[in-house]
């Protein structure tokens, strides 16, 4: 749906892979509609963005002789320190996330807020789209119509809306799960932040933003939110969301659509079903997990395509594999026969529209959500990229590959989301918050 005048939107994003991808797909879908698309990024993000054709204005200042920053090596870098990539127990991660994320986020929205609140003054957009897991007082407080975009798999909406018989988010525990272990993951959860979250909501308090609920980080929109999530893996047929809540099957990008790919000659000569491996933008950079991995598919008799991600230099594929730092994923997905994934919610969105099964392991926060959610809905199964054995896991790609009740399930929920292009209803959602 065209509109009767250019909007100027305003995308405010956490400047991490999942987040800036996940905007880039909402603002090819507005841009196509016909309006102006800005995006408030810090310094690594600028020419990429510039480079698909996409306004930038700067959260801080760079000068033309400051080096720019490798966004996925610093995302790596961050997430290695934070022990985000060890092999520790989901409530561990958990914890460890909402540390890392209050006071990471914390000090990036100090550094960042006063830049942020000049280039809402300066460019006084029409709407402002977030994708952040904090409040930004500036976006809150602005007097614009603002969306809240969430890029994690749903459950992590829980907190604010849910019943609460759906378990807490970041531990991939079963939807089915009893009410006395929701309730004591739920208050060790709760626990684990305690202390940052009040120091938190006291400094958003005094920002004159709304107060947010009892340890919840993210603050909704009284206009519109938004999150990503297929259907078939949502929560709706448990909890129902309020009706500002609008769900979408993928935020597919068309970027890496435009590059050439053809399966190299060292896996197209091979035999075998085709396998597509990625850890993620950050999953990669624990090399010995990659190592580990690439030992036991080695004996498989599959072809694997692997992204060997901002490490790649430090470890070598095995003769049934081939792969690149990064691979033009969109354009991988359609030729392979499964996939096995960290569990992105990028991944696994654009996964369920291409229709083909997982076999998923999670590393951290939501991953281990969408892992479970999988499985549970009969799309791919859960494994330990840490403590599974060879056989387990060799196994378990070889069942996603042979289970033709779960092919059915996957090309059918495929079809549906492609069919129904329910992201378009995206460009009338925006024009209902804004006058034309």
């Amino acid at each position: 749906m065209s509109s009767k005048r250019e909007l100027t939107i305003l995308f405010a994003p956490l400047c991490y892979v999942g987040e800036m991808m996940s905007s880039v797909g909402i603002g090819e879908v507005l841009r196509n509609a016909g309006h102006r698309c800005v995006y408030a990024v810090t310094g690594d993000w600028r020419s990429r963005l510039e480079s698909m054709g996409f306004e930038v204005r700067l959260k801080g200042q760079l000068t033309d002789t400051e080096p720019v920053a490798d966004s996925a090596d610093d995302n790596v870098k961050i997430a290695l320190d934070a022990g985000l990539l060890d092999d520790k127990t989901p409530l561990e991660k958990a914890i460890d996330c909402n540390n890392f994320n209050m006071q990471l986020l914390f000090d990036e929205e100090v550094n960042t807020e006063p830049y942020l609140k000049a280039i809402i003054a300066d460019l006084r957009p029409d709407l402002i789209i977030t994708d952040h897991l904090i409040a930004l007082p500036s976006i809150v407080t602005s007097g614009i119509p603002w969306i809240f975009s969430w890029s994690s798999n749903p459950l992590g909406l829980d907190t604010g809306f849910a019943d609460p018989s759906l378990p807490p988010s970041m531990l991939g525990l079963p939807t089915n799960s009893s009410e006395e272990k929701i309730q004591k993951y739920r208050q060790l959860i709760n626990d684990g932040k305690r202390e940052l979250w009040f120091k938190y909501r006291d400094r958003l308090t005094a920002s004159g933003c709304p107060e947010v609920k009892d340890f919840l980080l993210w603050t909704p929109s009284p206009f519109a939110n938004i999150y990503i999530t297929p259907l078939e893996l949502d929560y709706t047929d448990v909890r129902p969301l309020p009706d500002t809540f609008h769900g979408f099957d993928y935020y597919k990008r068309s970027g890496d659509q435009e590059l050439a790919f053809e399966l190299p000659a060292k896996l197209a000569n091979r035999s075998g079903k085709l396998v597509y491996l990625s850890l993620g933008s950050m999953g990669g950079g624990n090399v010995a997990l990659m190592k580990r991995l690439v030992a036991i598919l080695a004996k498989s008799r599959h072809r694997f395509i692997v992204s060997k991600g901002v490490k790649h230099n430090e470890y070598e594929l095995s003769a049934n594999m081939w792969g690149e730092r990064t691979v033009p994923q969109l354009r991988v997905l359609p030729m392979c026969d499964a996939v096995v994934t960290h569990g992105g919610n990028n991944t696994v969105t654009e996964t369920m529209y291409f229709g083909k099964p997982m076999v998923i392991m999670p590393l951290f926060a939501d991953q281990y959500d969408n892992a479970q959610r999988v499985m549970e809905k009969g799309f791919g199964l859960r494994v330990d990229a840490w403590k599974c054995s060879e056989e387990e896991l060799l196994q378990s790609i070889d069942s996603v590959l042979k289970n033709t009740v779960m092919a059915e399930k996957c090309a059918k929920a495929s079809l549906r989301i492609q069919t129904e292009r329910r992201i378009e209803k995206l460009v009338d959602l925006v024009h209902s918050l804004v006058k034309l």
